[in-house]
This record gives C-alpha cells, sequence and structure tokens, in this order.
C-alpha cells in the first residue's frame, strides 16, 4: 500500500500554542494503580496504557559482563514492561502501538476514549506485542482509526509469509486507511502529521521507528523499543537483546538516540519501561541516567 493511494483521507493535528511546560503525573479515581498515568506535555495530555509490569530476566541480553550484571542487577531480573500510549492533541485522539491488548480496551474506556474515538494510530513496529490490541477475529477493532506504518516495516513483514502472521492480518485489516511513510533521521526529522515526527530507531526492527511530539515549546519522545532492560541499557547502551532483528544497528541507533534527547533535554517515553514509563536522560560518562517523571 502506498501513499499515493490514501490521498482520499486528510488527517490532521491541531495543537494548542499556550506555553505549559510543567509535567505533572496524575491518575483519575476510575484509573488503577500502575494501569493508566496522564501527563502534560505542554498542552498536549499523554497517557501511559499498562498492558502489564514484570521482571525480566537478564538471560536474554546481548553483550553483558558478570561484573554488568552483579553491579547494576545483582538478583539477575531487570523491571520491565509492555505499554501503550494515549495521546490527546487538541481536537485529535492518537494512539501510539496497542499492546496485546489484554488491558488496551479497559484504559481507553478509563480514560473517556473508547476505540470509536481513536482517530490516529502510530506504530512503532509490528511485532505481537504492539499490534495483538489492533484485530479481533481478524477485524479492525479502531474503526475510525488512521493507521500509519512506516514503509521498511511494512515490506519486511509483508516479504515474508512465515515471519508476516499476526502482522499482515492487521494489514489486511485496515488497508483501507493505511499511511505509509519514511521515517527521518533525527537530525532531520519531518512532520508525518501537524506536531508530530517520524524518526528511524532501526535495528530491533527493520522498520523501528519513534515518534516526536512537539506542543508550546515541549517535546516528548515515544521511542518504542528503543530499550528493554532500562537498568542495564542506560549505563551501557551497547547492551543489546535477543528480540533485535539487527542487534548491531540498534545498539547504534540506541546510542544515537539517546545522545539526541539527552542534548536536547526531550522527554522519553518506552513501551518497555516500567510504570510510568517517562522521564528525562541525562549523560552521564559513557551512559545514561534515567530519571522518571513524578
Amino acid at each position: 500500500m502506498g501513499n499515493s493511494k490514501n490521498t482520499n483521507v486528510t488527517v490532521k493535528i491541531v495543537l494548542p500554542l499556550l506555553a505549559v511546560t510543567v509535567m505533572t503525573i496524575y491518575k483519575s479515581a476510575a484509573q488503577e494503580a500502575d494501569k493508566v498515568a496522564s501527563f502534560k506535555i505542554g498542552d498536549v495530555t499523554v497517557s501511559v496504557l499498562s498492558e502489564g509490569q514484570q521482571n525480566n530476566n537478564t538471560a536474554n541480553l546481548i553483550g553483558t559482563t558478570p561484573e554488568m550484571l552483579k553491579k547494576h542487577v545483582p538478583d539477575g531480573t531487570y523491571p520491565a514492561a509492555v505499554n501503550a500510549f494515549l495521546v490527546h492533541a487538541g481536537n485529535r485522539t492518537v494512539l501510539i502501538d496497542a499492546g496485546f491488548g489484554r488491558n488496551l480496551f479497559d484504559n481507553l474506556q478509563s480514560l473517556g476514549t473508547p476505540a470509536e474515538k481513536v482517530d490516529i494510530i502510530l506504530l512503532t513496529h509490528m511485532h505481537g506485542d504492539h499490534i495483538g490490541g489492533l484485530i479481533r477475529d481478524g477485524k479492525a477493532t479502531f474503526p475510525n482509526s488512521a493507521l500509519y506504518l512506516p514503509q521498511p516495516e511494512y515490506d519486511y513483514w509483508m516479504g515474508n509469509a512465515e515471519r508476516g502472521g499476526q502482522a499482515q492480518s492487521v494489514i489486511a485489516a485496515y488497508k483501507d486507511r493505511l499511511h505509509l511513510f519514511v521515517p527521518s533521521e533525527a537530525d532531520d526529522a519531518k512532520e508525518i502529521i501537524p506536531g508530530v515526527k517520524a524518526i528511524a530507531a532501526y535495528g530491533h526492527t527493520p522498520g523501528h521507528t519513534g515518534y516526536l511530539f512537539e506542543s508550546a515549546g515541549s517535546r516528548i519522545f515515544i521511542w518504542g523499543d528503543l530499550t528493554h532492560a532500562m537498568a542495564v541499557q542506560m549505563p551501557h547502551p551497547e547492551v543489546a537483546i535477543t528480540y533485535d532483528v539487527n542487534p548491531e544497528q540498534a545498539v547504534a541507533y540506541r546510542k544515537k538516540l539517546l545522545d539526541y534527547v539527552a542534548k536536547n533535554k526531550i522527554t522519553i517515553a518506552g513501551m518497555h519501561i516500567a510504570f510510568p514509563s517517562a522521564g528525562n536522560i541525562k549523560a552521564d560518562g559513557k551512559g545514561y541516567i534515567f530519571t522518571p517523571l513524578q
């Protein structure tokens, strides 16, 4: 599916212009602890939608040393999560990834946003823990949403029938509202829709992409699976994970993008960062320090 086949669909995000930069996490009474939390980036409201929190074993990490693990994860496990994110930007509602679909729809309802009210879905990539909530019984679960997918990701999953399974089913279910694009490099990022830039973060998958939202002078980079094990990969970004299709490329992009967000003081959020799953990055010698939002 090429962009030329989707010219009949017009999508806009309107970002208010008031300069509000304070970021405070808050929960409503209807939201369960560690399931949903919301915070402001400028005038945009970002909500983390937790699909689950857990500890993972370090056996799936690549490039560690015994000394490294003893220092940073002495019990042999690290905090992890599966998250999606919802962004309310002006009169548009944007979902970034869809998790397993385990808690997704309850979480959306707790925010007063049923699936029918989601205007746009942006996919970082098409692993099952990012697209599971997009279909049920082979049918689209978001009836009114335009689906944005990086072209290299589309090519990867559509190019192999055995590999493509669930991803191909999602593409088929949303084919009439599918928008393909090529992500930009961070230092030359371009908008794919107003207020949102798609930034290449290749390596975890061939088309893995993060999304940079900007409002009223504030920015948040929702980086998908740029990291899986923050406790290890912040001090040692050279560590990869067995889920990476191209570990060397994943490491290179992780180092590049960590440097980018640290230098530019951009708030980040990630699909596998433990709740509340967002915060700020600061360079610390060869590694980085992550401070969660409070």
